[in-house]
């Protein structure tokens, strides 16, 4: 099968290509970097171009059997690529699959935990910050009436083989600050799950979903107190509570709104019913990526 990866030189993007290389499919990553990635797999033919412009992967997704658009892009320029690219493929059968994120339903709390767990299709109120990101995942998914077999993965927080930008920021605190922090009392958190688990829902996905579905990925939770304490506890630092106003100091206005000062938690009965997955029991618990060599250089000497 020939397997096109949009955002390959990305966490999740280069997590696909080694996913579907290994399976014995033909990938190409699109990058819009060029040069190999970071997580270069030598048996997948990577190009760069701009996804802004159409002209730069149109035959790419000729030359396709499945698309997934795996990059990371601001809310406008991502619907405007996507639009490109369902238009490209109306008519075609090909399976096409977009990455949206957990983001959407995140509420935002200051630090206090909510009740509210969503799946797959459960109704609720777009975030006010990245919630317009639900309407390109509807365009996504009533392709499915155009001759494309459309579907959505929505992942929580990722984590794995140390590429979570969570954890990178958490310790990036504690070089910052001399503590890790967290918001408010720290009870708010993301469920999560691990990159190569979310992978194995990709394949899933591609083998098995449903055009017009939505898909979550889910294998636990835990709140960003509780991982603050294990970041400082393996650089041997105190955590501290700060305010959203230091948050945003400290990460920038959109990672301190959108994650550190938001609940969102999710859960997958689609996802293991309809395709099938579980995640590998080996890789449940978020903590274990917390002391990755890969976050040693946000780590304080």
């Amino acid at each position: 099968m020939r397997v096109l990866v949009f955002g390959a030189s990305g966490y999740l993007g280069s997590h696909l290509v080694d996913h579907f290389v290994a399976r014995g499919d033909e990938v190409t990553g699109f990058s819009r970097n060029p040069g190999a990635p970071p997580r270069h797999n030598p048996n997948c033919r990577y190009v760069h171009g701009d996804l802004l412009e159409g002209s730069s992967f149109a035959a790419l997704l000729n030359g396709a059997d499945v698309v997934i658009q795996a990059a990371q892009l601001n809310l406008d320029p991502e619907r405007e690529a996507i639009a490109a690219m369902v238009e490209s493929l109306r008519g075609s059968g090909k399976t096409f699959i977009m990455t949206s994120g957990t983001g959407v339903l995140s509420q935002r709390t200051d630090g206090d935990w909510s009740e509210d767990s969503f799946a797959e299709d459960d109704p609720f109120v777009p975030s006010k910050y990245i919630g317009a990101r639900l309407d390109t995942e509807n365009l996504v998914r009533a392709a499915a009436g155009d001759g494309i077999r459309a579907m959505v993965v929505r992942p929580p927080l990722i984590w794995g083989n140390g590429g979570c930008p969570v954890i990178g920021q958490l310790h990036q605190s504690a070089t910052a600050t001399g503590a890790v922090c967290y918001v408010g009392r720290g009870l708010n958190l993301y469920s999560n799950v691990h990159v190569e688990d979310l992978a194995r829902v990709y394949a899933l996905a591609v083998d098995r979903g449903q055009p017009g579905a939505l898909y979550h990925a889910v294998s636990g939770e835990l709140n960003y107190r509780c991982l603050a304490e294990a970041v400082a506890d393996c650089q041997g630092v105190p955590t501290r509570a700060i305010s959203l106003g230091e948050a945003i100091e400290l990460w920038g206005k959109f990672a301190a709104l959108v994650a550190f000062a938001s609940c969102s938690r999710s859960r997958s009965p689609r996802t293991r019913r309809e395709l099938g997955w579980r995640p590998d029991p080996s890789r449940l618990d978020i903590r274990d990526d917390i002391d990755h060599p890969n976050y040693r250089g946000q780590v304080a000497p």
